[in-house]
């Protein structure tokens, strides 16, 4: 989060707060329908303490997701739970990319503001700097004649 601390009463997509009459209601599925998908795990509600569903917004947009691929697609169940859970690995993988993404983005940041203090740290006086002339002088070099051993 942000540092500041969340209202408990605000309501996200993920607040549970349908039951399941409703969740039926709004996604246009029987109860018992909700019930079935809830043990394939193809939509995990929230349980109250009394172990009642609470159904989020997430979880409506979800079912009727399911019902969708269903009926138009004519994807059986199993092939719709494979579909959900490639979605969220999906998701969860886009989610690690953008963490690493913004860390070698933190990283660089870090590298060229070190990179700047070092280049910053030179001793430009050390070792100045002479243009030599080029001449066209040959410079022959002959070695000195050995002396004998006893001289």
């Amino acid at each position: 989060m942000d540092g500041r601390r969340r209202n408990p009463y605000q309501l996200t997509d993920e607040s549970p707060v349908y039951v399941i009459s409703v969740a039926a209601q709004l996604s246009g599925l029987h109860p018992q329908t909700l019930r079935q998908y809830d043990r394939l795990g193809l939509v995990s509600p929230d349980r109250t303490a009394g172990r009642g569903r609470r159904y989020s917004a997430r979880d409506i947009e979800l079912l009727r997701t399911v019902q969708q691929l269903s009926q138009d697609e004519g994807i059986n169940l199993a092939g719709i739970k494979r579909i959900i859970e490639l979605e969220n690995q999906v998701a969860a993988l886009q989610q690690r990319v953008a963490e690493l993404s913004a860390a070698v983005d933190g990283a660089a940041v870090a590298m060229q503001q070190r990179e700047a203090q070092v280049h910053a740290s030179y001793r430009r006086d050390l070792v100045p700097y002479q243009d030599v002339q080029q001449t066209g002088a040959l410079v022959v070099w002959r070695p000195k004649a050995k002396r004998p051993a006893g001289e």
